[in-house]
């Protein structure tokens, strides 16, 4: 019975190692774009932009749908891009204006690409490409990040979208001023396609064949207000980072806990770790948030209540000085409730056979054969 009990377990052990595991080396994506202090300024920035292959692939497995204009606030993600905004306002110090070309400068420099399917902004710094929607979904969750008031200006009859900017006063840099009122407010226009950083579209600009177009303005309440991770940015190179991940078991049963614990190297305390979790082909999670303690080490206690093959990482979004870094993936093996079940009845069966065996073998004894 022991010695089918351990071959049963060995077996489950073996299958799980063996099982298709999705890739465990952490990569992280790079983007750099230029900057000047103002239009046409002469003070220039490299800001270095780092996104961790979680939060890419986060996104990637969201809904993608996009049935009517209800759905395109979802793709504005303020909180993942909130590192851009933040370190633009150290250029622009407070001139919303100037803000807003930044953000302009950043979604120029993107080529643009005809893209049937609607994107995240992560997907589309990753991929580094995309059309009027995908820079303007882009721009606007940078905007509204950084505190900007805008909305998203679709224009239906020519299969086209920008971004409307509500400003303290008229734009200074516009060569001409274009906007749109709505509700009593002014949205100045913000063109995001265009491949010329420095003498492109600004705030206020509007393309020849909008002029005089009424847009379907889409307000921003219903955008994103949550998101499991952000990107890392800075001015100069962001180093690297690690992050371990050990499980106290790769082997449980349904229901059941394990505790991870893992080590973030540089070694910071009250930095967030994000824990995904992925049940055999299911999309990834998050299934908890914890923060390092004053050796960057971290625990959490995780429970694994759906039978299957479950791959857990955990992740860090970096800092002003360290890009973001995940763990690699490790695998662990739940154990359906039934199986219990199973097992009771196999060693049952063993046991009867082995109790119909020794009374077989001793009435022969009995009967001295």
């Amino acid at each position: 019975m022991k010695k089918l009990s351990k071959a049963f377990m060995a077996l489950l052990i073996l299958s799980a190692f063996y099982c298709t595991i999705p890739s465990c080396i952490s990569e992280n994506y790079t983007r750099t774009y230029n900057l000047t202090d103002r239009p046409n300024g002469t003070r220039q920035y490299k800001l270095n932009v780092v996104v961790t292959r979680s939060l890419y692939e986060y996104y990637v497995e969201r809904s993608h749908k996009q049935v009517s204009e209800e759905d395109l606030p979802k793709f504005v993600t303020p909180q993942a891009l909130k590192p851009i905004a933040e370190k633009l306002w150290e250029i622009y110090q407070g001139d919303h204006e100037d803000f807003a070309n930044g953000v302009l400068m950043i979604t120029h420099q993107i080529p643009y690409e005809v893209t049937v399917t609607a994107k995240y902004p992560i997907e589309t710094i990753v991929e580094n490409k995309g059309d009027c929607d995908l820079l303007s979904y882009l721009a606007a969750s940078i905007m509204k990040a950084g505190g900007l008031n805008v909305v998203l200006l679709y224009y239906k009859d020519k299969a086209h979208m920008n971004v409307g900017v509500n400003l303290p006063t008229p734009p200074r840099h516009a060569r001409t001023i274009y906007y749109v009122d709505y509700n009593g407010i002014r949205y100045y226009i913000a063109e995001c396609t265009g491949g010329d950083w420095r003498a492109g579209w600004k705030v206020g600009e509007c393309p020849q064949d909008l002029i005089g177009e009424n847009p379907i303005v889409v307000t921003l309440e219903k955008c994103e207000q949550w998101s499991p991770g952000q990107i890392s940015a800075s001015y100069s190179t962001l180093e690297y980072s690690t992050l371990s991940l050990t499980v106290s078991s790769s082997l449980i049963m349904q229901g059941n806990t394990i505790t991870l614990s893992g080590q973030l190297m540089p070694k910071l305390p009250d930095a967030k770790i994000t824990v995904f979790i992925k049940m055999g082909s299911s999309l990834w999670t998050v299934a908890n948030i914890t923060n390092t303690n004053f050796d960057g080490q971290f625990t959490c206690v995780l429970s694994l209540n759906h039978a299957g093959t479950c791959y857990i990482r955990v992740s860090w979004s970096g800092n002003d000085n360290y890009a973001g870094s995940d763990s690699p993936i490790v695998t662990v093996t739940v154990l359906p409730i039934y199986f219990i079940t199973l097992l009771i009845i196999i060693i049952a069966i063993v046991c009867i056979g082995i109790i119909i065996s020794l009374i077989s073998s001793q009435r022969c004894q009995d009967m001295g054969i």
